[in-house]
């Protein structure tokens, strides 16, 4: 059992990756075929250490108390196939306004143009949910049929019935099929089930 009296969740078979490359447009993003899930989120939502959980290294995504420490579109490979692609926090970011528009602009590049993306998974902080840019996300999810994939990050910060809460409030918003999970970086909460959804879309086996 978990401190909070929760059934503790068997650990999951990560996702093992490595680090591949950083691309600051879309034609420096690799060439080929390989299908991607990207991971997206406001600066601060927790987007780096939700990528060390789900692979099981600590330190595979930079992780920093400085929000908007993401600046590149970053490319890891998944030993088992396929790739994950972690995107620019949007938001916050001790930056010139010049190079957070130069950010903006190669996401967007990247999520309308790019051929290999089979899913998205927004990373919310879960008590601060559906902020203008999480509902674009949505949005845009929907508009074009694409996988979405929510996670509630920072979920064990809540109580038990908040985190009920908050789960309803943002199934609502969501299209129809979209897997909403509370999610913690921090204590693994959601993660095997993460780890599954993840692996599914890149074509691999859910166990």
């Amino acid at each position: 059992m978990s401190d909070d009296g929760l059934p503790t969740a068997p650990a999951p078979r990560a996702l093992a990756s490595e680090f591949l490359t950083s691309a600051d447009r879309l034609e420096a993003c690799p060439r080929d075929d390989v299908p991607e899930v990207a991971f997206a989120g406001r600066s601060n939502a927790g987007k780096s250490s939700t990528l060390n959980r789900l692979t099981g290294r600590r330190q595979l995504a930079r992780v920093s108390k400085t929000p908007g420490r993401t600046q590149l579109i970053n490319f890891f490979t998944v030993n088992e196939g396929g790739r994950l692609v972690d995107l620019p926090g949007y938001g916050y970011a001790r930056a010139a306004k010049s190079r957070q528009q130069a950010w903006g602009h190669a996401v967007d590049e990247y999520l309308n143009h790019r051929a290999n993306l089979t899913c998205v998974v927004l990373v919310m902080d879960a008590r601060h949910t559906l902020k203008p840019f999480d509902r674009q996300m949505i949005d845009w999810s929907a508009d074009r049929s694409m996988p979405l994939l929510v996670l509630l990050n920072k979920a064990d910060k809540l109580k038990r019935g908040e985190r009920t809460k908050v789960r309803r409030s943002v199934e609502s918003e969501v299209p129809p099929g979209t897997r909403t999970l509370l999610f913690s970086a921090t204590n693994g909460m959601g993660a095997a089930e993460a780890i599954a959804a993840v692996r599914e879309q890149l074509g691999g086996e859910s166990g």
